[in-house]
Parts: C-alpha cells; sequence; structure tokens
C-alpha cells in the first residue's frame, strides 16, 4: 500500500498488504486505512502520528473477498464473496476463457468486519 500526501503528491509511506488487492479506504475518524485482498486479507493500517503508519492488522476473510466498501459511521467494512469454482473450460464459442476461478451460483454472501482498532 502506498500512502501520499493528496496536496503535493508525496509518497510518504509504503507498507505491505496481501496479494490481489482490489479496493481501498480510509476511516478519517479511526485514522485506518483498509486494503482488500483476494488472497483472503483485509490488511488494517493505522496512521500513528503525522506521515507514521504501521500495519496493525491482518484480518483472514476468504479468498476472493476483495471488493468492499466502508461505513465510516458504524467503521464496518462490508465484502462480497462467493465460493469459488475451477475455471471454465474450453469451449467451441471460447476457446480461451479466463483463467481465473468463478463463482458458484448462489453462493454470494457478505462478509462483515470489524477492525479491533475502531471498536
Amino acid at each position: 500500500m502506498a500512502v501520499v500526501d493528496a496536496d503535493s503528491g508525496k509518497l510518504i509511506a509504503t507498507l505491505p498488504i496481501g496479494d490481489g488487492p482490489d479496493a481501498a479506504g480510509f476511516d478519517p475518524e479511526a485514522k485506518l486505512a483498509f486494503s482488500s485482498n483476494g488472497d483472503g486479507s483485509l490488511t488494517v493500517v493505522a496512521e500513528r502520528a503525522n506521515d507514521k503508519y504501521e500495519v496493525v492488522q491482518d484480518l483472514r476473510t476468504e479468498q476472493g473477498a476483495r471488493t468492499m466498501t466502508l461505513d465510516t459511521k458504524t467503521h464496518a467494512i462490508y465484502l462480497s464473496a462467493a465460493k469459488l469454482g475451477p475455471p471454465p473450460a474450453p469451449t467451441v464459442q471460447n476457446p480461451t476463457p479466463p483463467k481465473h476461478p468463478t463463482a458458484v451460483a448462489g453462493s454470494f454472501h457478505v462478509i462483515m468486519a470489524t477492525p479491533a482498532q475502531s471498536r
């Protein structure tokens, strides 16, 4: 994760996060930043002081649960997830299908997480 000064564009910090990140969010009241990652993790970064950040949690979610939204009033994070099946097999109509897993029909669900720092 890169932390950048929005006014100057200056890079302030880089922090380790999980593989396959998709979304990021910042809770200004809790001073926490989040990265939801396809490897099944939600990285939580705390702002400790001006320009000082550190990873404070690596919450386990589910593989593929990387699309998220943050409710800054309740400090809850919502991630969409589904059971993942194998990649689609080649067909005559689609001889080169994507190589990533596909969602199993009817398995969609929402994960809610509340990091310990924001409770």
